[in-house]
């Protein structure tokens, strides 16, 4: 297995989501790697969530989400994972008012790395959320550009998260993060948001599903059989550049987390890309 190494000096990453649980799906086991190796890792969600369940909704499902992000922290280690409450799921859109509160978030938490969705994708929200996270790339650097939230001395890395859509390009793999041996730890940063994962999802799925009379053998194959298989699927996609980065061993990964990586921003080769999401840069 691709072991974790720990470095001298932490690097800051910051995984923006639209929705409380689109960080942990997209980017929980590179961030159980990264908190391993004594890096700092935020998550957010750009989003309230309340519309994600078959019954629920408003604010009771957003207070409800908002508890299972908190419990999601807690689980891994992060450094925070901040949900915009005031900010009502199925109606995210880029304007400049959003803009200008992401460039502060941006600027305040000051990440070496910054991941979000990419613009083509099946959800509204996550198209905004890129589309928020694409116009802020450049605009940290500005200073007259909200002057009141002072430009970072560097500007982060941006890339964008794995995804299956292919029109108008299919994903680029830049970089993979073996996620094999934090498998069991995904799930259960997962297993945090039962309001999706055992409620509104299986609705979706048209499963029944009863989280508390499942053991966790259960929910570890339920997890890992209709989630992992994602994961499964962008390391096969991904096995050039797992050998490439890694070798023989890149051949016997099975599971991995794949990153493409975004023009704006800061400037970095794919070698070096790839060193900071395993964390070693």
């Amino acid at each position: 297995m691709v072991a974790t190494r720990n470095v001298k000096t932490p690097r800051r990453y910051l995984m923006i989501g639209a929705h409380p649980d689109d960080p942990d799906i997209r980017f929980g086991g590179t961030a159980i790697r990264l908190i391993k190796a004594g890096h700092v890792v935020k998550f957010v969600s750009l989003t309230n969530g309340c519309c994600g369940h078959q019954t629920l909704s408003g604010k009771e499902l957003a207070d409800r989400r908002y508890a299972e992000t908190q419990a999601a922290k807690a689980a891994i280690g992060l450094s925070e994972y901040e949900v915009w409450r005031d900010s009502p799921d199925c109606e995210l859109e880029p304007t400049v008012e959003k803009r200008k509160r992401l460039i502060r978030l941006i600027r305040d938490f000051r990440p070496d790395v910054v991941m979000s969705h990419r613009l083509c994708d099946y959800h509204a929200d996550h198209r905004a959320a890129a589309q928020l996270v694409q116009d802020a790339a450049y605009l940290t650097q500005v200073p007259q550009f909200c002057p009141e939230s002072p430009i970072p001395e560097e500007s982060p890395v941006f890339g964008c998260v794995w995804d299956s859509f292919t029109i108008p390009l299919p994903f680029r793999t830049d970089a993979a993060v073996p996620i094999d041996d934090v498998l069991d730890e995904k799930c259960h940063l997962l297993d945090c948001q039962v309001s999706q994962f055992y409620e509104w999802l299986p609705w979706e799925m048209k499963l029944e599903l009863h989280r508390d009379k499942m053991s966790w053998e259960e929910v570890r194959s339920y997890l890992t059989a209709n989630w992992g298989s994602r994961y499964e699927r962008a390391a096969n996609e991904a096995r050039q550049v797992l050998t490439e980065t890694f070798g023989e061993a890149g051949k016997l990964v099975r599971y991995a987390e794949c990153f493409e990586l975004s023009p704006y921003g800061r400037g970095v080769t794919k070698e070096e890309f790839r060193k900071l999401l395993l964390g070693e840069l």
